[in-house]
Order: C-alpha cells, then sequence, then structure tokens
C-alpha cells in the first residue's frame, strides 16, 4: 500500500466549495492515495457528525468549523496529514459581460472575479451549447476558488451569446452550430481571451484554459499554439483526431476522461496518452462508471462523485502549475 500524502498545493481561494453530500469523494480526491485505499476512513470522516459512520469516528481528529457557505455548524475532520478542505470562506463573486478585441471585429465573455478580486486566470471553454446557465456556474465555481474566469463566447461568428440545453433540437442547433464553427478561428478566439485576460489588473500570475467536449479540444489546440500556461481538457472530443499537435504542446496539461464515454473510446484515449509518454506534467484520469459530460449537473449523465473528483484533481493541478 502507498504512502498517501496530501497534495494541498492549493495557491489560491484556500478553500473549495461542494455540497455536503459530495464532501468524503471531494476530499478523497485532493489526497494521491492509490484508488483512495490508504486514507479512506479518513476521508470518510470528513462528513458532519451525524452522517459519519460510528466505525470511522476514530479514524480523524474532530474540529468544530462554522462554514458560511453551509450556512451553520459541521464538525468536520482533518485526515491524518492535517489536511481540511471546510474553512468559513465568502463565497461571493462579481460577474459581467466583457469585450474581448478579435483583429477589427470583438465578442464578448462572461467574466467573473473572485471575492478578493485578483488572481491567476482560467479560460473556461464551453461545450457546443454556448455560454448557457452551466458553463457561467463552472465560471462562478472558479472564481469561488480564487481564480479570475473568463468563458468567452466562441460561437459569436454564427449565432452570438446563443444558450441552449442539453436535449432534443436544443442538442440539434449546437451541432449545427459546430459544424459552422471555423476550429482555427475558434483557437485564435482562445489566444484573444488570454490576451485580454493578460490586460486586466485583476489578472495576477499565469492562465489556463479548462475546456468541456468542444472545449476540450480547444484547450488542447491552445496549449499547442502556445498562447496558455496550462491545459485542462474534459472529455475531449476529437483530440485523437489531432495528434500531430501533441509534440507541440510545452505547457503542463490535465486530461479528463469517461470510462462509458461511446463518442471517445478507451483506445482513443489511449492513443492520446502515447503521444505524452515521458512527460511527468501531463496527466490524464479516467472515471469508471462515467459517461461523456459527467461534469454537467444539468446533463442526465451528471455523476456527482466523478465530477468532485475531476474538481479537485483540477484545482490541484492548477496550484502546481499557476
Amino acid at each position: 500500500m502507498r504512502v498517501c500524502s496530501i497534495k494541498n498545493s492549493l495557491k489560491v481561494g484556500g478553500a473549495i466549495t461542494v455540497n455536503v453530500s459530495n464532501a468524503r469523494a471531494l476530499a478523497r480526491s485532493l489526497c494521491n492515495c492509490d484508488e483512495f485505499r490508504c486514507c479512506d476512513a479518513d476521508h470518510a470522516a470528513l462528513l458532519p457528525l451525524s452522517r459519519a459512520p460510528g466505525r470511522r469516528q476514530d479514524a480523524a481528529r474532530q474540529v468544530p468549523l462554522q462554514p458560511a457557505a453551509f450556512g451553520g455548524t459541521l464538525t468536520a475532520r482533518f485526515c491524518r496529514h492535517g489536511f481540511n478542505p471546510f474553512k468559513e470562506i465568502d463565497v461571493s463573486v462579481t460577474s459581467q459581460w466583457i469585450d474581448i478585441a478579435a483583429g477589427n471585429d470583438s465578442f464578448q465573455g462572461y467574466l467573473a472575479l473572485p471575492k478578493r478580486g485578483s488572481g491567476p486566470a482560467v479560460i473556461i471553454i464551453q461545450e457546443i451549447f454556448g455560454v448557457n446557465s452551466h458553463i457561467r456556474a463552472v465560471a462562478d465555481q472558479y472564481a469561488q476558488d480564487g481564480y479570475v474566469a473568463l468563458a468567452p463566447d466562441i460561437f459569436w461568428r454564427t449565432q452570438p451569446r446563443v444558450e441552449l440545453t442539453y436535449t432534443g433540437a436544443d442538442r440539434d442547433k449546437g451541432i449545427e452550430i459546430l459544424q459552422k464553427t471555423d476550429v482555427n478561428l475558434a483557437v485564435a478566439d482562445i489566444g484573444a481571451s488570454a490576451a485580454a485576460l493578460r490586460a486586466l489588473p485583476e489578472v495576477k500570475g499565469k492562465i489556463a484554459a479548462i475546456g468541456y467536449c468542444f472545449g476540450g479540444r480547444l484547450a488542447y489546440l491552445a496549449a499547442a499554439q502556445g498562447t496558455i500556461d496550462a491545459g485542462v481538457a474534459y472529455y475531449g472530443g476529437g483530440i485523437q483526431n489531432r495528434l500531430e499537435e501533441a509534440s507541440k504542446i510545452k505547457v503542463p496539461m490535465q486530461f479528463h476522461y469517461a470510462e462509458l464515454d461511446h463518442g471517445i473510446p478507451i483506445d482513443a484515449v489511449g492513443q492520446v496518452k502515447e503521444r505524452f509518454a515521458g512527460r511527468n506534467d501531463v496527466e490524464f484520469h479516467l472515471y469508471p462508471n462515467a459517461d461523456h459530460g459527467f461534469n454537467c449537473t444539468d446533463r442526465d449523465s451528471y455523476n456527482p462523485r466523478a465530477a468532485a473528483l475531476a474538481h479537485g484533481r483540477t484545482l490541484t493541478f492548477l496550484g502546481e502549475h499557476l
């Protein structure tokens, strides 16, 4: 059994906000135990006392907390390494739509600022459904985590500020817009978004791109262009068809894939992983029993455990590289 060591390298934000029901999954996600075996009892104890199994109550130290985000008193616990993600925090953020220069034109992006007003930055890259309420919520979450978050409107050339749901006619509309989208121009828009962030006084430090589905592919391609300092791709579709770009990527990368994702089969994941063999700054994570879109609360495929685990890993990655 591997000796566990908590990778408490979150350089901004200081705390992570999750629903109490997801606390155990998130606590585990911040520990580098092999499949959660080493400190499982400790992390299972990161729940309110009334919900923690009695046989595990001696596994960890208890500390009373009053997290503002939960609106009440919880008794949380440290794992044996002293890590505790629950601290009293103010999760309020400031958000607005801003204009982003693109040559002689411009497009908009949803900007969310952390409570303290400044920090490193993340570009949140949409799926094929526009900068909808879910993507804005993701940007807000990363602002709560201490990052300046910008979600650019990638479909602005076809239908500016489009917002779609995940089923029926809206899904068909998203596919239609995607087919009309010039991927190279979309990648250029990520570069323009990074330039806009660097010009903001609120941005202190480096910039990462975090993309979902189509946005995951754009994060990968933006990393190959060298316009970002780190990239995170959640179930990025089509990356396996752009493997020639892998050798151009000199920045840290993190990939999240779903075991049940029929659009990105396991052999495709293997092809991408093979291209980064030997790179210590590139991570691959495969989520058992999870499907495409597992991070999205508005999808039927939403998987709270996988989402919490992936979010924790993403925060650790950002803390190490930004």
